[in-house]
C-alpha cells in the first residue's frame, strides 16, 4: 500500500517537532540538575554571602544564568568539579569561576576556591581552601 507524499510530510513535520521538544526538555532538566548540585550551591552560597562581591554586581539578587555545557572551563568527574558559572546583577555581569573536590569518606563536595570575573575584567577572590586552613592554624 503506496504512502502519499503529504502524509510523508506531515509525518516528519511531527517527528521533527518531537525530537525538538524533547530535546528541549532534556537540556532544561539537564540545566535544573547542574543547579540541585551540591558544588554548585556550594558556590553560590559563597557568591551570596560576599558582600564586596555582590556590591560590585549590583546584588542581591544575584541573577544565576543557565551553564554553557560545550565550554571546556566545566569540567567534571567522580573526584574534581570545576565549573564556570554565568553570574548578574544590576550593575553588573561575569562568570564565577569554581573548584571543589569530592571527599569520598564524607561522600560530599568540599570548595576548594571561588573566584567571580567581571565583565570589566576585575577579579574578586571569594573564597580559597588555603585561607580557610591558614584562619584555623592561627
Amino acid at each position: 500500500m503506496p504512502v502519499s507524499v503529504r502524509a510523508l510530510q506531515q509525518m516528519a513535520i511531527y517527528l521533527g517537532i518531537m525530537t525538538g521538544g524533547g530535546c528541549a526538555v532534556m537540556y532544561y532538566l539537564m540545566q535544573k540538575n547542574f543547579a540541585r548540585s551540591e558544588y554548585y550551591r556550594l558556590a553560590m552560597e559563597q557568591l551570596n554571602s560576599h558582600h564586596i562581591a555582590l556590591e560590585r554586581l549590583g546584588a542581591p539578587p544575584v541573577k544565576a544564568h543557565n551553564i554553557r555545557f560545550t565550554d571546556r572551563s566545566n569540567r567534571i568527574d567522580k573526584s574534581v568539579a570545576q565549573i564556570k558559572i554565568p553570574v548578574s546583577g544590576a550593575k553588573s555581569a561575569g562568570y564565577l569561576y569554581t573548584s571543589s573536590v569530592r571527599d569520598a569518606v564524607l561522600s560530599r563536595w568540599c570548595l576548594q576556591e571561588v573566584v567571580l570575573q567581571l565583565k570589566d575584567g576585575q577579579r574578586i577572590h571569594i573564597f580559597n581552601t588555603n585561607d580557610e586552613t591558614q584562619q584555623h592554624q592561627d
